[in-house]
């Protein structure tokens, strides 16, 4: 596998954060960057734009180092904590579970594939990831699991990737039970409308939904990424330990 690294190893606290090349996940690894995290983040096909935002962390004066991952390859997990471990010896203090993909279809017209592809990336992945890195989190250390404004709002041709979503809160739950013990926290960010190129741009490139949006929004906008990625950076660095097993909207007040 393909790396990109600042320095042999991470210190510190590190955060890893997947699907952290682009989007979302680039914002929330900039933010945590600007906050003391070392950051390890992992990308699927971007390697180009990953290899930019470990240069941005080097810039903003943390530590960086960026691994490929596929979080539907359930089978490359045990190779991908180990090298985890390698570059985070004294493992990791903040798991954001971004990877993700989108899905606009019709109830009646999402085939099987794609139903199970949605699930794949937003449940199966980070349920059997998290499984994977529970070992490498210290005592103390904060999972975030990313959701949706869908999971409380109903738009037509949401419905599996929502589904999914709502598996995920349900999920985030459980986790802040059973890891609690240890003192790691889990949470959902649920994000509402941001204009990236996330689901190929189906948001940025319709005005009138963003202007609907916008309108709906306490704060009389939709969101950029930097909003949701300053969210997750402050929900798991400033926020202390007594939050968990909390759904969190990022949505302005939508």
């Amino acid at each position: 596998m393909a790396d990109m690294t600042t320095t042999d190893t991470l210190q510190s606290p590190v955060a890893l954060v997947t699907g952290g090349s682009r989007g979302l996940g680039r914002a929330t690894v900039l933010a945590l960057a600007g906050a003391g995290v070392d950051v390890l983040l992992t990308y699927r096909s971007g390697e180009a734009e990953a290899a930019e935002v470990v240069a941005a962390v080097e810039a903003a004066g943390a530590r960086a180092h960026a691994l490929h991952l596929d979080t539907t390859d359930l089978g490359s997990f045990a190779d991908f904590a180990s090298q985890v471990r390698e570059v985070a010896p004294d493992g990791l203090d903040i798991l954001v579970n971004n990877a993700g993909t989108g899905l606009y279809s019709m109830l009646q017209e999402t085939t099987e594939e794609e139903f199970d592809q949605v699930f794949a990336v937003h449940v199966k992945g980070p349920f059997f990831l998290t499984q994977a890195l529970e070992p490498l989190l210290a005592d103390g250390a904060h999972i975030v699991n990313i959701s949706s404004g869908l999971t409380r709002l109903t738009l037509a041709r949401s419905g599996a990737y929502a589904a999914a979503k709502g598996a995920v809160e349900v999920l985030t739950r459980y986790q802040s039970v059973e890891y609690g013990a240890r003192g790691i926290t889990a949470n959902t960010v649920a994000v509402g409308p941001v204009p990236t190129d996330f689901g190929g741009g189906h948001l940025r490139s319709n005005p009138e939904l963003l202007k609907v949006m916008a309108e709906r929004t306490a704060l009389g906008r939709v969101a950029t990424p930097e909003d949701v990625g300053q969210a997750i950076a402050g929900l798991t660095t400033a926020s202390g330990t007594w939050i968990t097993g909390q759904r969190i909207e990022a949505s302005g007040g939508l």
